[in-house]
């Protein structure tokens, strides 16, 4: 509970010059606060934040938990929103379960997918593989949905599943996809898209630049943004223009960023031995071979690399979901890091010799990611959740399972390695470009 604590320090100016020498130690040592979580929880004031993404004060959760007998964390979703968007606070929430409702609190030993279904994803992803089923209709009538249609909760993680069990078989279901992955773009707060063209470790070229200047021109493209992962964003583009923005970034040789996808997004890198004089290996070199050896892979969550030439690391990748820093001896493979809403360093997953082995190492952990993470699950709490040791004993230690791990990555990844961009600008799915005018059916009599 210490976010909420120190939170409200600063929303109520405390003064902390008492408190400063322990301060970073958290409410335990600084405020006396019993080291119990749940305690620390109790001893948060009514109206100290809980949820930052919704506004919801502690006081709001216990309040509608006494009044409307919630007795779980999708009840206390449905009437105040808690925890019902990045998910980031749900520990607080049923720590507060747990205080207002005391030994009649029961967790939920497995927390179901979503109110269609008793079952949780890890037995969802078993029966898929045991059962073979290999659409979304057969999931919902083999495992005994309870609605004849699944939910936008339940159909995006099944789509993701299926997809990820069966590459080459099942076919990706865009119903079952939210709107910036349906248009292979991200809606913005007025309804305009942005458009990241894909930048293989962050070179570019002259005539990508010009190509990007001249669609920036052409379709009237008023913000144009150099993004943190070393790629141009082009925002404000209209929806129906998309198809056409795409086809002139092809001509140029550049395909989708996959900035609006649950896929790798980017692969930022140090110019390494080609530039730096404190440079150890060619990362820059390594990042491209990474980036188009794991483009267009569908992931869990999204996932971003990074590749440092030496331990400066320019490239922070001691901060990604997986990273790489080039030693003197060869290369230290690094994942589990966060750089978003949590702040987390890299846990060092082994230190190879060879570029051949990052590409294996990697290909297998993230093989290994997309096998085992839950929909919507980072890679850093998907480590958090299955313990680090997973990946050490089954992608280092053990190497028949890297290897297979890794060959099935690699088989996945001939079926995903397609630009959407170019098959969107021939005219797939052009439907989703149209915009509705009533002028189209005539005019009212």
């Amino acid at each position: 509970a210490d976010g909420a604590w120190f939170f409200d320090l600063l929303k109520k100016e405390t003064d902390i010059s008492e408190m400063r020498e322990t301060l970073i130690f958290g409410q335990a040592y600084a405020g006396g606060s019993p080291l119990d979580p749940t305690a620390a929880v109790a001893a948060l004031p009514d109206d100290a934040e809980i949820c930052g993404c919704n506004g919801v004060c502690k006081g709001t959760i216990v309040q509608a938990i006494t009044d409307k007998g919630l007795t779980g964390v999708d009840d206390v979703r449905a009437h105040t929103k808690a925890s019902s968007s990045c998910g980031t606070c749900t520990g607080l929430v049923e720590q507060l379960l747990a205080v207002t409702l005391g030994d009649a609190f029961q967790p939920d030993a497995v927390q179901p997918m979503c109110g269609c279904t008793d079952m949780g994803h890890d037995d969802v992803r078993r029966m898929i593989v045991a059962q073979e089923l290999k659409s979304i209709p057969a999931v919902l009538q083999e495992l005994n949905w309870k609605t004849s249609c699944g939910c936008a909760k339940c159909r995006p993680a099944l789509n993701y599943y299926l997809l990820a069990t069966w590459p080459g078989e099942y076919v990706d279901d865009k119903q079952s996809r939210f709107i910036n992955e349906r248009v292979h773009a991200n809606i913005q707060k007025d309804g305009t898209y942005s458009v990241v063209p894909r930048m293989w470790g962050g070179i570019t070229t002259p005539d990508e630049l010009r190509a990007i200047a001249d669609v920036a021109d052409k379709f009237q493209i008023p913000t144009v943004k150099v993004t943190g992962g070393q790629r141009i964003d082009l925002l404000g583009v209209k929806k129906e223009d998309l198809p056409a923005v795409w086809a002139d970034l092809n001509a140029a040789g550049m395909v989708s960023g996959h900035a609006y996808g649950k896929s790798l997004r980017t692969v930022k890198t140090c110019v390494g031995t080609d530039w730096c004089r404190f440079g150890t290996q060619d990362s820059t070199g390594l990042g491209i071979k990474l980036e188009k050896f794991m483009w267009g892979s569908w992931t869990p969550h999204k996932v971003k690399l990074g590749v440092s030439g030496c331990p400066r690391n320019c490239a922070e990748a001691t901060c990604k979901d997986i990273g790489v820093v080039c030693v003197d001896s060869g290369y230290e493979i690094h994942f589990a890091g966060a750089a978003g809403m949590h702040v987390k360093g890299t846990e060092v997953l082994c230190t190879v010799e060879t570029e051949a082995e990052v590409l294996e190492y990697i290909g297998a952990l993230t093989q290994l990611y997309r096998e085992q993470g839950r929909y919507l699950e980072r890679i850093y709490k998907w480590a958090d959740r299955v313990g680090l040791k997973v990946a050490q004993e089954q992608v280092v230690e053990d190497a028949e399972r890297r290897k297979e791990l890794n060959a099935r990555f690699v088989y996945s990844q001939q079926f995903m390695q397609n630009d959407p961009w170019a098959e969107r600008a021939q005219g797939k799915d052009a439907e989703e470009f149209t915009s509705f005018r009533l002028s189209q059916f005539g005019k009212v009599a």
